[in-house]
């Protein structure tokens, strides 16, 4: 079975289902193997830019030709028998329409898996179909089976926490962008509110006093497409803003940095552990700390 993933969700599904992909995205760097792997696209956008230059890039490509294109040449020399892809947001991925017109065009005779997850049940859904596509339901079985063992004691665990906080996770900083899709979700199984989105919505810019109305009692950064170390060197475009130091979650020391590259903006299998960090976050008295690679407080960057 020969198959192309066009997201790094899709990359990790296929690897958890035991399956080697021939192709994947220019994005794809986990598990670290899939970075071995050809990529058949590329980005017209510079991934190493400010949030807000990227924003201006993303801006230009979409009124173009689009964020990503597809290398039609890589494409067509790995023939995939599958190739999974998304339509979720042109953003984050190729579209699944780009993918359809290059299989018609060069003639492949290859199944297009689009996932579409806005939540943890689409999530396991998708777990199945890429299942299905590619011979490995009994695996795909076993996965969904773990990831909601783990989704059901966290929240069995936050039953015995004494406190509910508010909630805001950003997933851009310039402009400031209000994480949506499965993160409300997630973030009310971790045992916080979110009044911010409702589930399953699309993340949408805000403005800023929106969020200091809100004033979450926890705030969590994590930009797409950002790792720790990335979104640290482009705090300043939220922590600069009039009366960030005001915020209750500020005042009493709950802001974090997630990588949202790995944990937060890609709807694979560690969305699991990204809600368990969450719980950890918001209840570090019934949780393990996170990994530093994963979560750190914001103290600890600014120093």
């Amino acid at each position: 079975m020969r198959v192309v993933t066009l997201l790094p969700s899709a990359t990790e599904i296929v690897y958890a289902l035991g399956v080697e992909p021939v192709g994947v995205s220019h994005e794809c760097d986990y598990p670290p193997a899939a970075r071995e792997v050809p990529s058949v696209n590329r980005s017209r956008v510079d991934p190493e830019a400010s949030s807000g230059e990227i924003n201006e890039q993303v801006a230009e490509a979409e009124s173009g030709d689009g964020v990503y294109a597809i290398d039609r040449e890589a494409l067509a020399s790995v023939d995939p028998d599958v190739i999974v892809t998304q339509g979720v947001c042109d953003v984050c991925a190729v579209d699944h329409v780009q993918v359809e017109d290059a299989v018609e065009s060069l003639g492949l005779d290859s199944e297009v898996v689009t996932l579409d997850v806005h939540s943890l049940a689409d999530l396991f859904e998708s777990v199945r179909r890429v299942g299905a596509a590619v011979d490995r339901e009994a695996a795909a079985t076993d996965l969904v089976a773990d990831l909601r063992e783990r989704v059901a004691a966290v929240e069995s665990t936050v039953e015995r926490a004494g406190d509910t906080p508010s909630v805001a996770v950003l997933d851009w900083l310039d402009p400031v962008m209000v994480a949506g899709h499965w993160v409300p979700e997630m973030v009310e199984k971790a045992g916080g509110t979110y009044g911010m989105e409702e589930a399953g919505a699309h993340s949408r810019p805000r403005e800023w006093e929106e969020v200091r109305g809100y004033d979450p009692d926890v705030l969590v950064a994590a930009p797409c497409g950002f790792d720790i170390e990335q979104t640290r060197e482009n705090l300043a475009d939220v922590t600069g803003r009039p009366g960030f130091d005001d915020l209750t979650a500020v005042r009493e020391g709950r802001v974090y940095v997630m990588d949202g590259h790995h944990y937060v903006n890609r709807s694979g299998p560690r969305l699991v552990d990204t809600l368990e960090y969450l719980a950890a976050v918001m209840h570090p008295d019934l949780f393990e700390k996170p990994p530093r690679d994963a979560v750190r407080e914001l103290p600890a960057l600014r120093a």
